[in-house]
C-alpha cells in the first residue's frame, strides 16, 4: 500500500496543489516562501495532532472573500446549507492505492465505501471546518456590511475560528464523491502514522548552550518498548532495564529514604494547631523515562577511556545521528502498532543541516536503504511501508535525486499569491523530450547547479563568459542606477555551450524561470556541391549559423543550420521566448562589423583598447579574430580583463540581455500573516 497523492485545500499559500508522492522518497524544491514548510505544518496539524487547532491566518488569502460572501448571505437570510457553501475550510485529502489481491486490508477496510470490485483506491479527507449548528455564532454581533462591521468582523474570527471549527475526518467514494462516510480519529491515526524531522533540531553549539537532543531520543525509544504489542526484543531491553531500576528503587526505599526523612524539620516546634504530628515521611520514585530524557547523554569514545560529551561532535554528525535516532524510533514505533497494514510518511525537513555536500549527496540517495535495512535485521524482511517527503535548499541533495521524485514547488506572481506544483514525473514524459530528460538529469547530477532555487538564470556558452559574468553584471547595472539592478537579484549562472543549451528550454519553461541564454553566432559558409559543405567563415561572408541553441529555438525540429541573415535581422522583441531570452552578437552601435565568438565580441566592443580604432568594418572582423585568444587561452584572457584590466565596455549583445533580465525582479515575499493583520487593523 503507498499513498499516491495528497490533495491540499486553503492552507496559507497551498489554495489547491495535488502533489503526487513516490513509492519511496519524494523530494520538494523551491525558492524561499514558497510553500514547502507550509506542506509539512498542514500535516503536522491535521495529522499529527489529536485536536487540531487553526487561526484566521493560516487560511489562504483567497480564502477571505468566503467568509465575507457568508455574512452576506446570513444577512440576506439565506438558509443555513447556502451560507455554510460560502464559508472557507482547510483540508488534506489523502489517496492511498493498495494491491487488489490483497488477503487482509485491517483496518484499511473501514475506508473503503465503494462498490466497484476492480477499485483499489481509498480517499480519506480530513477537513477543519465550522461546526455544525455553529452559523449564528461565527456572526454574533454582525448587523450589517458597514465599513466597521466588516473590521469588526474580520477582526472577530481570530477568536471564532479556534473555538466554532473542528476536524473530521471522512472516507470518499473514487467513484461518487457525493458519497461519505464518518471516520473515527483513532481509526486514522492507527491507518496512516505521520512523523516529523524538523528543520530546527536544537543542535546547538557548545559555546552556545548544552544541549543533549540525542538522549531524549531514548528516551522515547523507551516508551515505545513498553508497549504490549511492541516488539519482543524491544519488551526484553524494557524489562532489562526495570529490573535494574527496581534494585535501585528498593536501596531507595530503605537506606535512603531513611536518611531523607531526617532532614525533615520538627513542624511541631512552630506551634501551629494540627501540625504537633503530621507523620510526614518521603518517598522517591526512580523514573526510567525521566533519566533518560533528562539525565541520559550520548558520549563519544576516544581511546584510553576518554568519552567526550554529545556537545563535542561536530554539528553535521550530531544531525545525522539525530536523523537516524529519529528514523529508527519511527521504526520502533511502527512495530508496535497493534493492527498490520498501516502506512507511514515522514518529513524530514531541511536535512542539509551542517552536512557538507558529499554527506548531502551520500544521505538523500541512501535514505530509503536505510528503511530497508531496518526492515531486513529487525522486522524478518517483512518491508516497512514508509514514504519520506524530503523538504529542502540543497543543490546537492535536489540534483542528486531521481529526476522524476522532484516536485517543484512555485508561486504564483499574482498580487494574492498562491503555489503551484510542478512536477517533473509528470512533465519529461513524452518521446520527443527523452533526450532532453537524460541530459538534464546527468548534467545536473555532475554540476549541482540551483536552477531550483534561483529567481533567475544565465545560460553561457564558456568559461570565458563565467568568469568575467560578475563584472558584466556590475557595468551593466551601473549604465543606469534607477533601471532594477541585476546584481541585487538572486542570478545562477550555468555554463553549458552553444550545442547544449537547446536541453534546457523546456526545463526553464517548466520552471518559469526568467532565464537571459548568451550564445555566439558561429557564423560558416555554405558552400555546394555534390554534397553541401559548411565552413566556419567571417560574419560578413557566412551564410548560417552552425549554433544548436539558435536554430532550436528559432526552427526546432527543423534540418540542416539555421538562417544567418535571419539572425542578424532579428529585434529584441524576437529574441523573447515566454520567460526565456536569447542573445548572441550584433554590430555596436554605428558599426556593422559583428564577432562569432565572446572574445571577438569583446574586442569589437573595445577596439581602441586593442588598437583597431581606425580599421574600417570590411576589415575588422579579421584583426578581432587574429586578437581573440584560441581554446587554450581563453581562461587567461577572461581573467586578464576581469582582475586586471577593468576598464572596458560591455559588448552590446550582453548589455542589452542583461538589461532584460533584470528588469521585473522578483518582489520579496509578502507573508500572509503580515496581510491578514493589516485587514483586522
Amino acid at each position: 500500500m503507498k499513498i499516491k497523492t495528497l490533495e491540499i485545500i486553503n492552507f496559507r499559500l497551498l489554495k489547491h496543489v495535488i502533489l503526487s508522492l513516490e513509492d519511496h522518497t519524494t523530494v520538494i524544491v523551491g525558492r524561499n516562501n514558497s510553500g514547502k514548510t507550509s506542506l509539512t505544518e498542514i500535516f503536522r496539524r491535521l495529522i499529527g495532532d489529536k485536536n487540531p487547532s487553526f487561526s484566521i491566518y493560516d487560511f489562504s488569502l483567497s480564502a477571505m472573500d468566503g467568509f465575507l460572501k457568508g455574512l452576506h448571505a446570513k444577512l440576506i437570510g439565506k438558509d443555513d446549507a447556502e451560507i455554510r457553501d460560502h464559508l472557507p475550510f482547510i483540508e488534506i485529502r489523502i489517496t492511498i492505492q493498495y494491491p487488489v489481491d490483497i488477503d487482509d486490508l485491517g483496518l484499511l477496510g473501514d475506508f473503503i465505501i465503494d462498490l466497484d470490485p476492480a477499485s483499489n483506491i481509498v480517499i480519506i479527507a480530513v477537513r477543519y471546518s465550522l461546526k455544525n449548528g455553529k452559523i449564528d455564532s461565527l456572526f454574533d454581533g454582525i448587523v450589517d456590511e458597514s465599513e466597521d462591521s466588516i473590521k469588526f468582523f474580520m477582526k472577530s474570527l481570530k477568536e471564532r475560528i479556534p473555538s466554532l471549527f473542528e476536524t473530521h475526518i471522512t472516507a470518499v467514494d473514487p467513484t461518487d464523491t457525493e458519497n461519505t462516510a464518518t471516520i473515527d480519529y483513532s481509526k486514522f491515526r492507527s491507518v496512516l502514522g505521520a512523523s516529523f524531522i524538523n528543520a530546527q533540531r536544537g543542535l546547538d553549539d557548545v559555546t552556545h548552550s548544552e544541549k543533549d537532543v540525542l538522549g531524549k531520543v531514548l528516551a522515547q525509544l523507551f516508551k515505545t518498548s513498553q508497549s504490549n504489542s511492541a516488539p519482543e526484543d524491544m519488551q526484553d531491553s524494557s524489562a532489562a532495564l526495570q529490573v535494574v531500576i527496581d534494585d535501585i528503587q528498593e536501596k531507595v526505599d530503605t537506606d535512603f529514604n531513611t536518611q531523607l526523612n531526617k532532614l525533615l524539620p520538627a513542624l511541631g516546634l512552630f506551634g501551629y494547631p494540627g501540625l504537633s504530628d503530621p507523620n510526614l515521611s518521603t518517598e522517591t520514585t526512580i523514573d526510567v523515562s525521566n533519566i533518560l530524557e533528562s539525565h541520559t547523554k550520548i558520549r563519544y569514545g576516544q581511546g584510553n577511556n576518554l568519552f567526550l560529551p554529545e556537545t563535542y561532535n561536530g554539528l553535521g554528525s550530531r544531525n545525522l545521528i539525530y536523523i537516524l535516532f529519529q528514523l529508527f524510533e519511527f521504526f520502533r514505533r511502527y512495530q508496535s502498532r497493534q493492527i498490520s497494514n498501516s502506512l507511514d510518511i515522514i518529513f524530514i525537513e531541511e536535512p542539509e543541516a551542517h552536512l557538507h555536500p558529499q554527506m548531502q549527496q551520500i544521505f538523500i540517495r541512501k535514505l530509503y536503504e536505510i528503511a530497508n535495512e531496518f526492515s531486513n535485521t529487525l522486522n524478518d524482511g517483512k518491508p516497512w511501508p514508509v514514504q519520506f517527503v524530503v523538504t529542502t535548499h540543497s543543490t546537492h541533495m535536489a540534483n542528486e535525486a531521481d529526476f522524476e521524485a522532484i516536485r517543484y514547488f512555485l508561486t504564483t506572481k499574482d498580487p494574492v499569491r498562491e503555489t503551484i506544483v510542478k512536477d517533473l514525473r509528470k512533465e519529461f514524459t513524452t518521446d520527443d523530450l527523452k533526450e532532453d530528460k537524460e541530459f538534464l538529469h546527468k548534467y545536473l547530477t555532475l554540476t549541482k547547479c540551483d536552477l531550483y532555487f534561483a529567481d533567475k538564470a544565465i545560460l553561457i556558452e564558456g568559461p570565458a563568459e563565467r568568469l568575467m559574468m560578475p563584472l558584466l553584471i556590475a557595468k551593466s547595472d551601473a549604465t543606469d542606477l534607477s533601471k532594477p539592478q541585476l546584481g541585487l537579484q538572486y542570478v545562477t549562472t550555468i555554463e553549458v555551450g552553444g550545442a547544449y543549451a537547446h536541453h534546457f528550454y523546456k526545463f526553464l519553461d517548466f520552471l518559469e524561470l526568467q532565464c537571459l541564454v548568451i550564445t555566439d553566432l558561429d557564423s560558416v559558409l555554405m558552400t555546394p556541391g555534390d554534397k553541401i559543405t559548411y565552413h566556419g567563415s567571417f560574419v560578413k561572408d557566412g551564410t548560417h549559423t552552425s549554433n544548436a541553441g539558435i536554430k532550436n529555438w528559432f526552427a526546432k525540429g527543423s534540418q540542416g543550420y539555421y538562417s544567418l541573415a535571419d539572425c542578424i535581422a532579428f529585434t529584441k522583441e524576437n529574441k523573447v521566448s515566454g520567460s526565456r531570452r536569447i542573445a548572441f552578437q550584433i554590430a555596436e552601435e554605428g558599426k556593422v562589423a559583428i564577432g562569432r565568438s565572446f572574445e571577438e565580441a569583446f574586442i569589437l566592443a573595445n577596439r581602441e583598447h586593442f588598437g583597431i580604432l581606425e580599421i574600417g568594418e570590411d576589415d575588422v572582423e579579421a584583426s578581432a579574430e587574429a586578437l581573440a585568444p584560441d581554446n587554450k587561452k581563453k581562461t587567461e584572457f577572461a581573467l586578464k580583463y576581469a582582475l586586471e584590466e577593468t576598464k572596458w565596455t560591455v559588448p552590446k549583445y550582453i548589455h542589452e540581455g542583461l538589461v532584460w533580465l533584470a528588469s521585473k525582479p522578483i518582489a520579496p515575499a509578502i507573508d500572509a500573516v503580515e496581510v491578514i493583520n493589516e485587514v483586522v487593523e
